[in-house]
């Protein structure tokens, strides 16, 4: 048998707790990753998975082999990456989990690294929520705060700032606030992050102010948020990166200049292994040096946009 490929498919249905999503993913029947299974225990003369009609779990046997099996596969993918065939390149698959305001800003840059190296292929998987990334099966991820998973190495690559912000349409109409509460007399959009969504706080020369908003119009999706208030809507509060070109053109306006907004650092998170494939590394460098270029970006337009992008009243 192929004792690798064996393995490999052991490992991924510990992971996903399914023989079934094994074979999904491997584009294969489930029947053949049973078989597969079946054969491995033959191998080591031992029962791997305990199986009900409801439940699939590990032996002591199996539990003790997974993790034996994770060291070798890694091994076998840095054999791989140095020895085969492409000597150390970039090549093969790289799947990284973003936000979707993270995957706008990349996809150019993206591009320009598979310019770069024509044998990388990237999968990006955009979700506004945090992703498990061995569970989806991804290298690494793109989100704000550190993984509480301590299995996992959280990388801090960047601090990003938000605004509040508004067309020009909507403050013609309703005028600007001068103070954070008086957003409790306007028309708010409130992008759904998490429980503390409708709640935006500020720092200004009162202190902090802790504004609870409220919104007839939500969205999971930041794109959908800056859309409608693009469109005149009402305000909403947006991370800076998301509405950098918005800001420059005059589509939207930074309000209440006197106050600051939170900030939320970005990590990128990736499996904590002794070696890490060649792609992954590159790919690893290319953010980091990404996020360092938009820090540099935002700081700008944060200094140009005090006198030519904020609406005063």
């Amino acid at each position: 048998m192929d004792l690798i490929n064996g393995l490999r498919t052991f490992a991924r249905v510990v992971e996903t707790g399914s023989f079934s999503a094994v074979a999904r993913e491997g584009n294969t029947s489930q029947s053949a990753v049973t078989r597969q299974i079946a054969q491995l225990e033959e191998h080591f003369g031992v029962r791997l998975f305990h199986r009900t009609t409801r439940k699939l779990s590990l032996t002591d046997e199996g539990q003790d082999l997974v993790s034996r099996a994770r060291h070798l596969l890694e091994e076998a993918e840095d054999l791989e990456e140095r020895f085969g065939k492409n000597n150390g390149a970039a090549v093969g698959l790289v799947r990284i989990g973003l936000t979707v305001g993270a995957a706008m800003l990349l996809v150019p840059d993206f591009t320009e690294l598979l310019r770069r190296h024509p044998g990388l292929t990237l999968d990006l998987v955009v979700s506004e929520r945090a992703d498990d990334l061995i569970t989806e099966r991804l290298d690494l991820g793109v989100r704000f705060g550190q993984s509480e998973d301590s299995s996992m190495v959280s990388r801090a690559v960047a601090v990003l700032g938000y605004a509040a912000v508004a067309a020009p349409g909507y403050l013609e109409r309703c005028g600007a606030p001068t103070h954070p509460r008086e957003l409790a007399d306007h028309t708010c959009i409130v992008h759904e992050s998490g429980p503390d969504s409708a709640h935006w706080l500020f720092t200004g020369p009162d202190g902090p102010v802790d504004v609870e908003v409220t919104s007839t119009l939500r969205s999971n999706n930041a794109l959908v948020v800056r859309q409608a208030a693009a469109s005149g809507y009402g305000i909403a509060m947006l991370g800076e990166p998301l509405i950098l070109s918005e800001l420059r053109t005059g589509r939207l306006y930074r309000l209440l200049p006197d106050y600051t907004i939170r900030e939320r650092q970005v990590f990128l998170t990736y499996p904590s292994r002794r070696h890490l494939p060649q792609r992954t590394r590159v790919v690893i460098d290319f953010l980091v040096e990404q996020f360092h270029t938009l820090e540099s970006r935002l700081r700008d337009a944060r200094a140009w946009g005090e006198s030519e992008a904020t609406w005063l009243v």
